[in-house]
């Protein structure tokens, strides 16, 4: 048997914030994170390569990692938005997997948004010739060593074999998918 509420209560709110602000503040983060952190921390060291405020050809080289990045950022947030419907009206603010995305860029990769964030680190520390930059993108890969393992038996356990189907066709880091040509098209 249930309490009743008192007369003007409103019901109790699920935790977490609301889906909606959860698509507007991802993308701004993530530039903060792996856009303006690297140059921030950048600064605290020389910038091998630079002479007169100006790039050497091999600092230019880090725009390659940087735009791929880029892309992948922006295929990614493409990706979340078109499967908007499928996350829940309030996101809780945990490591508990929500859904199981298999389309756009996780058709390639069970873990793009590591690969993007990894390749913006390495593009901003050719291109400043930043060796603290390159000390962060090291300490990222062993972040993500660790992470990636521990968010795949989270999926397994919540997705069961939906996610055991998708990990038998999609490669953990990067490469074309295994199997059928319906890859991607399913959300488990």
């Amino acid at each position: 048997m249930s309490t009743p509420e008192p007369s003007g209560a409103s019901p109790a709110r699920k935790a977490g914030i609301p889906r909606r602000l959860a698509f507007v503040l991802a993308p701004p983060l993530f530039l903060v994170a792996h856009g303006v952190l690297p140059w921030a921390i950048s600064l605290l060291g020389p910038w091998y390569g630079w002479t007169d405020g100006s790039p050497a050809v091999w600092n230019l080289l880090g725009l390659v990692p940087v735009a791929v990045g880029v892309m992948g950022l922006l295929w990614l947030t493409v990706n979340g938005y078109a499967q908007f419907a499928q996350v829940p009206e309030r996101v809780e603010l945990n490591w508990e997997p929500k859904i199981l995305m298999t389309r756009g860029p996780y058709a390639y990769s069970r873990h793009p948004m590591y690969l993007t964030e990894l390749a913006l680190w390495l593009g901003w520390a050719v291109l400043y010739g930043s060796i603290i930059v390159l000390a962060g993108f090291v300490a990222l890969c062993a972040v993500v060593s660790i992470l990636a393992p521990r968010e795949e038996r989270a999926l397994e356990a919540k997705f069961g074999e939906a996610y055991h189907q998708y990990r038998a066709r999609v490669p953990q880091w990067l490469g074309l998918p295994r199997g059928g040509s319906d890859t991607g098209r399913t959300n488990g």
